[in-house]
């Protein structure tokens, strides 16, 4: 039996849907296969990625850590935007845990205390063999980074930034979260969806979900009238 990702006792885990099942990369295709392969004896040990708000960076940053439990390692998710407000205790030790997926690095830029933990921590997991994966909003050298060597060790291993959607693949990534739901969603029926719905990605799997229990509970198929009338449109 798998072990569960490792859990913070701030309560923060991980979504169960942030798998790379149900996520379609489109341009970030290279950049999923690594994370996938990060944790073989091949795979580059340290992968840095970044790009705007609602492109999937913490998605993948999950996703990585759900399959490092499939393949009974230990993994650890830590989102700055909610911990950065913390010491960074969370760090000591991390190299007991087979993959450490940091996600807002730009939430503790610039602060020594941090910098200065995470720089220890980047050395104690390479030491150890283990993996790390860093998502934030910019590249490593467009970061406000005050102590040289974390800017430095920003800039090792490889670097892949996480574009947006366009409108083929946004079709594409709602009917693949519908189909893992078990939801038969027609192509009219999607078009329909992102013409009318909002632009973020995020938001329209929100208003697939609401989608999903409106037909369970009506018994209906996804038809054009009904997601109007489920979803108030």
């Amino acid at each position: 039996m798998s072990r569960s990702p490792a859990q913070l006792p701030l309560g923060v885990g991980l979504r169960d849907d942030a798998t790379f099942a149900n996520f379609h990369p489109g341009p970030s295709a290279t950049l999923v296969d690594h994370l996938t392969r990060q944790l073989d004896d091949d795979g580059e040990p340290f992968l840095y990625l970044w790009g705007g708000e609602g492109v999937g960076r913490s998605h993948l940053l999950q996703a990585a850590c759900h399959a490092a439990s499939d393949r009974d390692r230990r993994a650890l998710y830590l989102p700055l935007e909610e911990l950065g407000h913390f010491p960074p205790l969370m760090l000591e030790e991390v190299e007991r845990l087979d993959l450490v997926a940091i996600d807002d690095l730009e939430r503790v830029v610039g602060r020594k205390r941090w910098e200065e933990a995470l720089f220890h921590a980047f050395n104690r997991l390479r030491d150890a063999g283990k993996r790390l994966v860093i998502a934030a909003e910019a590249p490593p050298r467009q970061l406000a980074v005050k102590l040289p060597d974390l800017a430095s060790r920003l800039t090792w291993g490889m670097t892949f930034h996480v574009q947006g959607l366009g409108d083929d693949d946004r079709l594409t990534a709602l009917q693949l979260r519908a189909r893992v739901r078990g939801m038969q969603l027609p192509d009219e029926v999607a078009r329909y969806i992102l013409h009318r719905g909002p632009r973020r990605l995020e938001a329209l799997f929100d208003a697939l979900e609401t989608l999903d229990r409106a037909s369970l509970s009506a018994q209906r198929k996804l038809t054009i009238p009904f997601v109007k009338q489920a979803l108030g449109w």
